[in-house]
């Protein structure tokens, strides 16, 4: 990156906590954070869901939970099972759907460098079946919302022995 003339000098000015990213870390500052927030965008709404499905206490997904309400990434919403107690539903808001790029980001930078061989999941446009990439780019592409895009085991993954 380059710095406009005005910002050259680095020791001369500072956005201190203003930092954008400094925030966003704050906000997926633990694993927990960021594995709900995986859960979410897999399609998972329910609570005693998040604990199974992230593998984490039932204390650290609340917890979770209530971050990111906060930061109003999540809503609730109340739902009753005939014969039950009224229960909480979780579901991203706009501002949680627009952390697509993020989350994707994040996976394609790990597929690339943390995998010993294939990642385990591909994701790819729904319509086409082409796979997606998250690119820094001015160009006006068609952005992808999350129902737009399909899940997939990655055709070259396979199972390693001691996983089955």
């Amino acid at each position: 990156m380059r710095f406009e003339e005005r910002l050259s000098d680095r020791g001369g000015w500072s956005i201190g906590d203003g930092c954008s990213a400094a925030r966003v870390l704050d906000l997926l500052s633990t694993k927990t954070v960021f594995l709900v927030v995986r859960e979410l965008f897999y399609g998972t709404t329910r609570f005693d869901d998040f604990v199974e499905r992230a593998g984490v206490s039932a204390p650290a997904v609340s917890r979770a939970l209530k971050q990111l309400k906060a930061a109003r990434v999540v809503e609730s919403v109340t739902y009753r099972a005939p014969g039950r107690r009224a229960r909480e539903e979780y579901r991203l808001t706009c501002a949680g759907e627009d952390l697509l790029p993020v989350f994707l980001a994040l996976m394609q930078w790990g597929d690339t460098y943390l995998q010993d061989g294939s990642p385990p999941l591909a994701f790819v446009d729904a319509d086409t079946g082409r796979a997606l990439r998250v690119r820094v780019t001015t160009d006006e592409a068609r952005e992808s919302a999350s129902h737009d895009i399909e899940v997939r085991v990655h055709p070259a993954w396979r199972r390693k022995p001691t996983e089955r």
